[in-house]
């Protein structure tokens, strides 16, 4: 869940609260925000970056701490694409302006994301660039001490866009049949792999659907494919979320809605997978785990919410909370 309260894309002392109060709070993985693998892939002057030594120092004491919790630190890495150069969304979400300091941004081809401006349309050259970003980050993240790594290939950001028809006009080997607007995020993967370590785990974010199937979106029988290929190339994991691209289209969110694309995803492509989105207490992630609809349950909201929720949680599924010692004087249960 992005903060947007970094300088410079250094984390500070708040990074350092918030995701360490998952850790006290019980959780198994604490994953940081997406965090840009360059200065122009930032959603926004506020986001958190892993392009220079100096952010991956600052990393450092953060993936100490939430260690030291019997927590694993993990972090997703991306690049904002179309859909950086904004503000943060308390202040809008707008693009910036010249004078608040825009940036000319990027993606597969000049089409816009909603009133964002026109992106300038990638280059081989450019493309180059962002697989180097991607690597350069990949191995700032292990010199910082993380243990997960996941690449953000959803919600509309760069990665994403080469995937969907909607946002990739491209002709050339980028482009056109799903193997081309595939062939990025493959090359990424197989670009990260070669400096991530085997022992540690690497996810990639998907969304399963761009909930635009009537204009010819990006859905989840390509994702299934795009899945597979991802696992051949060396991804471990496929976190299954959904939408992003295009702004004007219905998304039927209720509780567990995006359990299906897991699910699918699971059997189809023979993948491990993630369940995310609107999952809010402990029998909902318990049965999606029982029934094998995902091999992990992710949760964003419902923890920035409580910090304490996996906690809480054992003692829902009948087990002790197991509170650090310091938190010794909190009652056995609670209302």
């Amino acid at each position: 869940m992005c903060q947007y309260s970094a300088v410079d894309g250094i984390p500070n002392q708040w990074h350092l609260v918030h995701l360490g109060s998952r850790a006290v709070g019980g959780a198994g993985l604490v994953m940081a925000e997406a965090t840009a693998v360059s200065a122009e892939g930032r959603i926004s002057p506020g986001d958190l970056g892993l392009w220079n030594g100096q952010q991956a120092g600052e990393f450092s004491a953060i993936t100490r701490f939430i260690r030291s919790q019997g927590s694993v630190p993990g972090i997703q890495i991306g690049h904002a694409g179309r859909k950086a150069s904004c503000h943060a969304p308390w202040e809008g979400g707008a693009a910036l302006s010249g004078a608040e300091g825009a940036w000319s941004t990027v993606a597969p081809s000049t089409v816009a994301f909603g009133s964002n401006p026109t992106p300038v349309e990638l280059d081989e050259q450019g493309i180059a660039k962002v697989r180097s970003d991607f690597v350069r980050s990949a191995s700032l993240a292990l010199q910082a001490g993380f243990e997960v790594l996941e690449i953000h290939a959803a919600h509309g950001y760069l990665l994403h866009s080469f995937l969907s028809p909607l946002s990739n006009r491209r002709t050339d080997r980028y482009g056109g049949d799903l193997a081309n607007r595939s062939r990025l995020v493959t090359e990424v993967i197989a670009d990260v792999r070669e400096v991530w370590p085997e022992s540690l785990p690497l996810f990639v974010r998907i969304s399963a659907t761009d909930w635009a199937d009537d204009r010819g979106g990006f859905s989840l029988p390509e994702a299934i494919e795009v899945s597979a290929l991802a696992i051949a190339a060396g991804a471990d994991l496929i976190d299954c979320s959904s939408g992003g691209l295009v702004p004007d289209v219905a998304i039927p969110a209720r509780p567990g809605y995006q359990v299906p694309f897991a699910a699918s995803v699971r059997k189809e492509a023979k993948a491990l997978t993630a369940a995310v989105g609107m999952i809010t207490d402990a029998d909902q992630a318990e049965a999606i785990l029982a029934d094998q609809s995902a091999d992990a349950v992710f949760l964003a909201r419902s923890m920035l919410a409580d910090p304490y929720w996996p906690r809480r949680a054992r003692q829902v599924l009948g087990e002790a909370p197991e509170w650090p010692m310091q938190y010794g004087r909190i009652p056995t249960s609670w209302d």
